[in-house]
């Protein structure tokens, strides 16, 4: 265990503020970068500079080789007509790149109006978006850098490189007609719906392990945490304001080995700091200036991504299902869809281990806490809010109850409590609105459902709606 004797009590005093410039570690930039809308753009036009330099450079050597001899004429042209064809290109390319970014804003809109303001990235940084917007982007610098290029010249008159940029304007074309079908696809709810929940099941699976693969070590003893506790730790804050988007656990548990510490992650995935909010809090510190590299293993950005953070893609699909519901839009529909792909990914949740706020080095000494939402958490915080604002529809709060359900089947018998007790929470709801016989009914046999996927066939009169 760790040795608190053998702690220097020199440093227990410090509660100070580390300012400088934080490093932002190799993986957080790669992250940024990844996730910006400029970068597949930015990527393809670079490669189309290139490529259109080695194209006429190609076209050079063919023609000092003599090799246009057996290239057919009608793949050759003069200066004239070769400027020509590569002028109206140019043009026709920076038509389509236009008409690609106006389909675009008409699929921002409508995903700020009818749906929510943070599915907005969901298409933004879909790969399929930039990488048509990159080709149109590399297409007209490819045709541009082409027409800058062909000049008059001592060797020959002819060019073949306006074909190559034909080639090139085809295949714009056909991405084109594939972006068309995908505005189309992607501007249907029920896509968007799976979307968000792909990629939330997919940090889920990249971020947690299975409860069955969860390998169980000693605790550390409460003693212990409570004795941490009495003793003032040195506060860590932050230096800029926004979302904490990412978190390097592992390397903030390498560093606190090294320094020999113990440290407090104060804020979760997701949660908005601002300057001066504490980020960390970190025990037996020798050296202050050590702790700022601490800031350096957590991305703060100006919006919230769902690189780690799975709530943020619960929060998404709750916002579609609240929009849907609104009396402006009165989409019911729309909103079970999203109950039914929330019960999925809390369903999935309930398989993985949660709660693990102690984080221990090679020698099972305790260096990181960091407490993390449990499954009641994701539970309630999935449906307070479609449970209030929904509590007249018959339709949803029955989609609810079949979510439990759902969520209770293949999990194991602390997530089947978790939900039970859940349950007299929507029961309670459901009590205080007055409702119809056979509504009052088909809500009890839903209810009746839960008890049996929960266990509880004989206490399912305990949640049965009584008015």
């Amino acid at each position: 265990m760790f040795n608190l004797k053998n702690i220097s009590r020199k440093s227990l005093s410090c509660n100070e503020i580390v300012t400088g410039v934080v490093n932002v570690s190799f993986k957080q930039l790669i992250i940024r970068v990844r996730t910006s809308f400029w970068y597949l753009p930015t990527v393809y036009g670079v490669f189309a500079f290139i490529l259109a330099i080695l194209s006429m450079l190609l076209d050079r050597y063919l023609i000092q080789n003599s090799y246009y001899k057996v290239i057919p004429d009608v793949f050759l042209s003069d200066m004239d007509l070769a400027q020509t064809i590569l002028s109206s290109l140019s043009t026709s390319l920076l038509t389509m790149t236009t008409i690609t970014f106006s389909s675009i804003l008409v699929v921002l809109t409508t995903y700020l109006s009818q749906f929510s303001p943070r599915t907005l990235q969901n298409f933004i940084t879909d790969h399929h978006t930039q990488r048509v917007l990159g080709i149109f982007i590399g297409g007209f610098i490819y045709t541009v850098i082409l027409l800058l290029l062909v000049r008059k010249n001592d060797i020959s008159t002819l060019f073949i490189v306006p074909s190559l940029a034909i080639i090139v304007s085809i295949i714009c074309l056909g991405m084109f007609v594939f972006f068309i079908h995908h505005v189309t696809t992607w501007i249907k709810v029920s896509n968007l719906i799976f979307n968000i929940t792909s990629k939330t099941i997919s940090s889920i699976h990249k971020h947690f392990v299975d409860e069955q693969e969860f390998i169980k070590i000693s605790p550390w003893e409460d003693w212990e945490y409570e004795e941490i506790n009495t003793i003032k730790p040195f506060q860590l804050k932050s230096k800029r304001s926004g979302y904490i988007e990412y978190i390097e656990l592992e390397k903030i548990i390498l560093q606190a080995t090294r320094d020999n510490v113990i440290v407090r992650i104060e804020q979760s995935l997701g949660k908005y700091v601002d300057e001066d909010t504490t980020i960390f809090s970190i025990w037996y510190l020798k050296d202050v200036k050590l702790a700022s590299k601490f800031l350096s293993f957590i991305t703060i950005s100006t919006d919230q991504e769902p690189v780690q953070d799975v709530n943020f893609g619960l929060q998404k699909l709750v916002e579609i299902a609240l929009r849907a519901v609104s009396p402006g839009i009165n989409d019911p529909y729309t909103a079970i869809n999203s109950i039914n792909h929330l019960a999925k990914i809390l369903a999935l949740l309930g398989k993985k281990h949660l709660e693990t706020p102690f984080h221990f080095d090679n020698y099972h000494q305790l260096r990181v806490i960091f407490e993390k939402p449990t499954f009641d958490d994701y539970l309630y915080e999935t449906f307070y809010q479609i449970r209030y604002y929904a509590k007249e529809d018959v339709s949803v709060m029955a989609s609810i109850l079949k979510a439990l359900a759902f969520i209770c089947e293949g999990n194991s018998i602390y997530i089947k409590k978790s939900v039970w007790e859940f349950s007299f929470y929507i029961s309670e709801g459901l009590n205080q609105e007055k409702w119809l016989s056979k509504d009052r009914e088909f809500l009890n046999k839903m209810l009746r459902t839960v008890a049996l996927k929960c266990d509880k066939q004989k206490k399912e009169n305990e949640i049965f709606i009584k008015n």
